[in-house]
């Protein structure tokens, strides 16, 4: 196992340099200049070209590449031009609020959508199917934001009771974490309850029952531990989705995560910044497949024998 984490780990280097060689080429030929954002409207002509020189942006585009990768090897993301701190300072300081909401995303879609999954298995064809599936069918269709600025509304304006906006304490986190895991809900409810349906046909559910098992029992025991495999291959794929789709919901909130700071960035044309989110972002993608596959091994041994002969080769 150890084997293949090491080999996961360096074959996301390329990736990584990639994304960063594609997000340079697309910040270099922007038609907005960094120099003139960050001299300011006022500023002459001649301010802004030493301001240029200064920064490095006066440069071809492969020493300008060469340069930023050498300080990236080395560990160093750069330095921001209109916030005049190291960008990952700025990004370590904004982490636990991404985290957070990421964590409370994935809350709220496993409790709603695994609940609704399975209560819509168990009474298939009945009222409690056709009431879980139609709140998927309108979590689905539901867009982040949208919802988003339904709950300020609802809960924040007219029923005052959760806050309005920004962070800092527990009730600031429900309304953001809502608006960005109910899509996810709708999704994990729809696949709980198909892969639950999969597993009631088995033949050791039918001999559960046949030996005289109480239906809880059987659920519990000898169902759900089979039909949370695909659920667990789920979570991990939602998690790079987490990463890039809470933005909308971090501006809607005024959530002070690495996601709306990319977006000042790119407002800014904050180049630095820019870059040190983006493959920031990147990384923690590449770290989360990794960790799911481990989670996945852990969980099926016959993932885990996988692995094991992989890295063998």
């Amino acid at each position: 196992m150890w084997a293949f984490i090491v080999r996961r780990l360096v074959q996301a280097i390329p990736v990584l340099i990639g994304i960063s060689l594609l997000t340079f080429v697309l910040i270099y030929y922007l038609p907005a200049d960094p120099a003139r954002m960050y001299a300011g409207p006022s500023a002459t002509a001649d301010t802004v070209a030493r301001i240029r020189h200064e920064l490095g942006l006066d440069q071809p585009f492969w020493v300008q590449y060469t340069r930023y990768l050498e300080r990236l090897l080395h560990g160093d993301l750069g330095f921001s031009y209109r916030k005049q701190v190291a960008v990952t300072e700025l990004i370590l300081s904004r982490l636990p609020y991404t985290l957070a909401l990421i964590g409370g995303g994935v809350f709220v879609e496993l409790l709603i959508g695994l609940t609704v999954g399975i209560a819509s298995a168990i009474g298939r064809g009945r009222w409690m199917d056709r009431v879980g599936m139609l709140i998927a069918l309108l979590g689905v269709s539901t867009p982040s934001f949208w919802l988003g600025l339904l709950l300020l509304y609802g809960f924040g304006y007219l029923i005052p009771i959760f806050p309005l906006s920004g962070a800092g304490t527990p009730l600031h986190l429900v309304l953001p974490a809502f608006a960005a895991g109910m899509g996810g809900a709708a999704w994990y409810a729809r696949m709980m309850r198909s892969s639950m349906l999969d597993v009631l046909a088995n033949d050791y559910v039918r001999t559960a029952r046949g030996k005289g098992a109480r239906e809880r029992l059987v659920v519990v025991r000898h169902v759900l531990p089979n039909a949370l495999n695909p659920i667990i291959t789920m979570a991990g794929m939602d998690i790079p989705w987490f990463i890039g789709g809470v933005v909308l919901v971090e501006r809607v909130f005024n959530w002070p995560g690495i996601g709306r700071m990319a977006v000042e960035a790119i407002e800014t044309v904050d180049v630095p910044l820019i870059l040190g989110t983006v493959i920031f972002t990147a990384a923690m993608v590449v770290i989360s497949g990794i960790l799911i596959d481990v989670v996945q091994g852990l969980v099926d041994p016959r993932i885990r024998h996988q692995a094991q002969s992989y890295s063998s080769q």
